[in-house]
């Protein structure tokens, strides 16, 4: 019995805790995701230094409420936007895309999207508007000139 134990043990130590929180627990990975993670102050100063556009893949209903990063522009949805009409024609542009916090995973889709059609430098803000706030950065409300 504990040597049956001991293996249960050690197979699930193989498996990276993150899988076992989502649908897809015991699915093989087979690539990784098409972007990469930005934290908040990397964010910060690419904004500063102009050298990213920013996407919020958030509801309107959660942009009323609590805003958005400055510059950002709105996707009209974090899945099914129009690629052509939403995002820039260059595709050697830096992208950055987030959603609420950390839990919502609608940057994600996003970014994916985003990826999928070209876009070579794609990235999230993993820790979403939420961590961005949290961490003092500015935020901007809606409705904007």
């Amino acid at each position: 019995m504990k040597s049956l134990l001991a293996a249960a043990a050690l197979a699930l130590s193989a498996v990276p805790a993150a899988a076992l929180a989502c649908d897809g627990a015991g699915e093989k990975q087979v690539s990784r995701a098409p972007w990469q993670p930005v934290t908040v102050d990397a964010l910060a100063t690419r904004l500063e230094k102009k050298a990213v556009t920013v996407f919020d893949a958030n509801h309107e209903d959660f942009r009323a409420k609590n805003g958005v990063l400055p510059g950002a522009k709105l996707l009209s949805s974090s899945s099914s936007y129009d690629v052509e009409k939403e995002l820039p024609a260059q595709k050697d542009t830096a992208l950055v895309f987030y959603c609420a916090n950390e839990k919502c995973t609608a940057s994600h889709k996003a970014a994916e999207r985003a990826a999928a059609a070209g876009f070579k430098e794609v990235s999230v803000l993993t820790v979403g508007f939420k961590g961005w706030k949290a961490a003092g950065k500015p935020t901007e409300s809606l409705p904007r000139s």
